[in-house]
């Protein structure tokens, strides 16, 4: 794997102790999340449900606006694969539940041939309530066996707590919608110093895109005229979806990273009506979503090549 993806997510946030998540449930009415996971309306689909299908459709687009992705679904898996420098763009999730062994070896040998196969390195993303007991007291020696290594807990996250009243604290940051090519690449920078990737990566793996000009709710927050955080709320199966949320590693600690996404969802909320809100988080970042409104519905394990 590249430093990139691997070690420098190894060094700022693996936390592979967390528990299982329990399942909580909510009615969906007309919207149709990620066909693999629930088939039809109106039906009761947990919270874990729903951060998955929310997480694979998200990444269809957003690894689709980039040229060349690959959004193949083969082999058990759910392709969303850019191979781009960005390495969020490049994902591999395993849409259904694994009941044995057996299943389990296969989607992780299938995943390991896929990523040797490409230039640019990624993630394999599990979710650890749609594996069974089987399945979770072989994972370790099954993910060694396949060649791949732990990077990293990601944690979906869910709220319904828009619109915020008032709208939002006090902050000193200036808040400005992208778009423009400049301002978006001054967003990829960002996110790349906020997750430790090289500022190029983060460039790279927006540029030329109208879909965070345009469709998506993309802010950024000024410091005194310096761009230092960033948020985009983005409308995804019927809700609001949360994605790149960064601030700029001298500018951490200061709330500006909750305040640009309060920024940005309300933002969103005003333009669509739409009230729930999904994530996907690290571990350093789930404190700040959480006092956002957010709770936590679910772990995903990922998994890398070896090195």
């Amino acid at each position: 794997m590249t430093r990139s993806i691997k070690s420098v997510m190894l060094h700022r946030w693996t936390n592979h102790s967390g528990a299982a998540s329990q399942h909580r449930s909510r009615a969906v009415a007309a919207v149709v999340p990620y066909p693999n996971i629930v088939r039809h309306v109106n039906m009761k689909v947990s919270e874990i449900d729903e951060s998955i299908a929310q997480y694979i459709s998200m990444w269809k687009v957003l690894a689709g606006d980039r040229p060349g992705a690959d959004l193949a679904d083969r082999n058990g898996l759910s392709v969303c694969w850019a191979d781009s420098p960005f390495p969020f763009w490049n994902a591999l999730f395993v849409p259904d539940p694994i009941s044995s062994a057996e299943v389990l070896m296969q989607r992780l040998e299938a995943s390991a041939a896929y990523m040797r196969s490409k230039k640019h390195g990624g993630l394999l993303y599990l979710c650890e309530d749609y594996l069974s007991e089987t399945a979770m007291s072989c994972l370790d020696a099954a993910v060694k066996e396949a060649g791949l290594d732990f990077a990293l807990d990601i944690f979906g996250m869910a709220g319904e707590m828009l619109p915020y009243s008032p709208p939002a604290p006090r902050s000193s940051l200036e808040f400005v919608r992208v778009t423009d090519e400049a301002a978006l690449q001054q967003y990829g920078e960002i996110n790349a110093q906020g997750y430790g990737f090289p500022d190029e990566s983060g460039r790279a793996g927006l540029a030329g895109s109208t879909f965070w000009k345009t469709t998506a709710y993309s802010f950024i927050g000024y410091e005194r005229g310096e761009a230092v955080s960033t948020a985009s709320a983005i409308v995804n199966q019927g809700q609001l979806y949360l994605a790149l949320v960064a601030t700029r590693p001298h500018a951490q600690r200061k709330g500006y990273g909750e305040a640009t996404v309060r920024h940005a969802l309300q933002a969103a909320h005003e333009a669509t009506g739409l009230t729930r809100t999904s994530l996907h988080a690290t571990h350093a970042g789930m404190p700040v979503y959480e006092r956002a409104g957010y709770h936590r519905t679910t772990r995903f394990l990922t998994y890398g090549l070896a090195r």
